[in-house]
This record gives C-alpha cells, structure tokens and sequence, in this order.
C-alpha cells in the first residue's frame, strides 16, 4: 500500500494527522498507540471542519505542559523511552534531527545547544510520531509527494517576525521540488517540512495506482484556496518506464563494411544504449547503410565526437524520442548447469524472461549442448 500526499495548500504536522485519520485510521487505535510516549498534560480533539466546500479532519492536540523549550538531546531520550516500534523510533528521531540541525545553522549554535521552542512542544512532538504510527497502523510501505508550494510574506515565530518560508523550513527542503504558489502566508512549516523530505521517496505528479482512499487534513489558518492536504491511498500499478532519450542516424554509402562492427562496439564503449545498422538505396540507387544510435542526451558530445572520427559521414540527423519500457530485473536461478541469470520484464500480470546471453553461451561452449536447448531448458526450469 502506498500514500501519495497532494500537497496544494503546503503541509503541516497536524495536516498530516488530519489526512491519515480522514482516510479511516481510528482515532481511537491511534490514540492507544499515542500512550507508550512518556508524555503526560495533554488531550485530542478529533472533529470534521470546512475549508472552502471541502471538508477535512483536524486534530488539535490541547497541551496543559508548561515546558516548551526542549534540547534535541530530550526530544530523543522521549522517543528511547518510548514504546513504540523501533521503525517509529528510527523515523521520528530522524525529523528531530534534521530540524536540529537546520536550527544550529541559521543560529550559527552547536546542535546540542539548540533551544527548540514551537517544535519542543508536546504538540508537535505528538505531530511527529504520531504521524508515523498512523502510517505504521496504515501498513503504508512508499510514500510519494508533490512538490511543495511554500507561500509568501512573514510569520511570527518566538524569534520574532521571520519571512516565508522561514529559514528552518527552507534548510530542511534543500533538494526538494518547490514553488511559490502566490498565497500570502506560511503554507509548509518546519514540522512538515521534516516529516515529508524524510518520508517522501520521490516528489512530483501522481504516481501510476490505483486509488482505494482519498482523505483530507485541516490546516488551523484560512487562506483564498481550501486550507487543506489531500492524500490518496492505493496500490502501484506495475507499469512501463518511460525515459527522452536522443536519436542520433547517419546514411553511409562509401565506408569498407569491415568498419561497421569496430565502431558498434566504440559506441558501446561510450555508452550508447542501442546501435542498428539498416540497409538502404541512397540517391542514384547506391546502396547504402542507415546507422542509427540511440543515446541518453547528455552523450550527444562524446557520440558525435567517435562518429566524425571513426566512419565517413560528415554529417547526421538527430531527434528525441519517448521509449517505453517494461519494468524489468535480473535474477539469479539454480540450473543443471550451476547459477544463470535471467532478465525477467513485467508489465501488469504480463511476465516475459530472457535468459542471459553470456552466461548460455559459456555453458554451450563448456558442456558442448547447441545454445539453444541451453535457454529452452533455462526457461522451463524458470516456469516450472
């Protein structure tokens, strides 16, 4: 199962929260769970609210713990001292991390040093792990991501009136897809911006899946859009890749064919992803050859470089293409004849396998069986 968080008006810790509990985790599970925290003087208020005409799921955690300045070095021992699974621990431990750390550069403090006021809160130490046990009870093995709209403007914060995003945000999301999105104020906090750069393996469109659950997360502020994240929750659909790859052809007429196997390899060599030699009839009837190269555009230079050196042409044509492939890999399997590898392709319940060139050809030559029945029984064994 995988979650894929749409991400239009930002994202918040207790957005997130909002989202998976809207999505049918119950609350009550989750606030089981809640309990191995060490953390006492606080309760949760789980209600549907309005943003725009959508509705969502808040969560508002109501803290009656007066200290709210906390060192990374108690946010951790909180979370050691917890029982909650050690792949909660690890996560939540991470996100701490990584906004201590954001925190001791833009303050120029060691990080052992750093005051944590808004993220030492019990609320937003709730926000965090809490996350992570919903996910954990959700059975949620990939999370994907939009990029992140970050806002416009200035915030008040303990440290005074800071710009948008604020500069912990932003230090968190080194890497990360962003853009504007022309709303005035603070639309990713650093709580947000933690939970979803550790989580997120990949940030960008809608992944191929099939979509089971859509839940939406109430944010606290109102803004002109629906303050809202959204989530879809689903299964991946085993897919063709697509890659933009370069076409690169030249037309040959004049070259000694003894050449054309030599220079194949060079553009191997330079790592040319596929080579083809076509016959042609040129002007006048001479016949001629087409070499088409297909490359992955970086290698433009370097292909046209041993083109110009190693054959006749003085010129070539050269376009992009969209290649779709089936999603493949290489296992390993026993056989008469020890292991050999076999590209397995796949494209839904669809499954095609190749057994591995090299390896079929050294048996053949070793045992001295025809190439053929070596890969007719690789096959077989493979199916059966």
């Amino acid at each position: 199962m995988i979650i894929y968080f749409d991400c239009f008006s930002g994202i918040s810790g207790d957005m997130i929260l909002g989202a998976l509990l809207d999505l049918g985790l119950d609350p009550e599970i989750w606030k089981r769970e809640l309990k191995k925290l060490p953390l006492e003087g606080y309760e949760i208020k789980v209600s549907k609210k309005t943003k725009g005409f959508l509705q969502g799921t808040d969560v508002e955690i109501i803290s009656y713990d007066e200290k709210t300045h906390r060192h990374l070095s108690d946010l951790l021992e909180i979370v050691e001292k917890s029982r909650v699974s050690e792949r909660v621990k690890e996560l939540s431990k991470k996100v701490f991390i990584k906004i201590a750390e954001a925190e001791s550069k833009i303050h120029n403090e060691p990080i052992e040093e750093v005051h944590f006021h808004e993220i030492g809160a019990i609320d937003t130490i709730i926000d965090v792990v809490g996350s992570f046990i919903a996910l954990e009870i959700l059975k949620i093995e990939e999370v994907y991501s939009s990029p992140l709209p970050l806002g416009e403007g200035f915030v008040e914060t303990s440290h005074g009136i800071i710009p948008v995003p604020a500069p912990a945000t932003i230090e968190i999301l080194k890497g990360v897809p962003v853009y504007s999105g022309g709303i005035k104020g603070e639309l990713v906090t650093p709580t947000g911006a933690g939970i979803i750069s550790t989580l997120a393996k990949n940030f960008g469109p809608i992944p191929n899946m099939k979509i089971y659950k859509v839940g939406y997360g109430a944010g606290k502020k109102d803004f002109s859009i629906p303050n809202l994240l959204r989530v879809f929750m689903g299964e991946i659909i085993p897919n063709v890749r697509e890659e933009k790859n370069l076409v690169i052809e030249a037309n040959i007429d004049d070259m000694n064919p003894q050449i054309y196997g030599y220079i194949m390899e060079k553009f191997f060599e330079k790592g040319a992803l596929d080579v083809t030699l076509t016959p042609i009839f040129m002007k006048k009837g001479r016949p001629g050859i087409l070499l088409t190269i297909l490359i992955e555009p970086w290698m433009e230079q370097e292909i046209a470089e041993v083109l110009f050196k190693e054959t006749s042409t003085i010129g070539f044509r050269k376009y992009f293409v969209d290649k779709m492939m089936m999603e493949r890999e290489i296992k390993e399997i026993d056989t008469l004849w020890g292991k050999v590898r076999v590209k397995v392709s796949r494209y839904g319940s669809f499954e095609k396998i190749s057994p591995e060139y090299e390896d079929c050809r050294k048996i053949a030559e070793k045992e001295g069986i025809p190439l053929i029945n070596i890969m007719k029984e690789i096959e077989r064994r493979f199916k059966g």
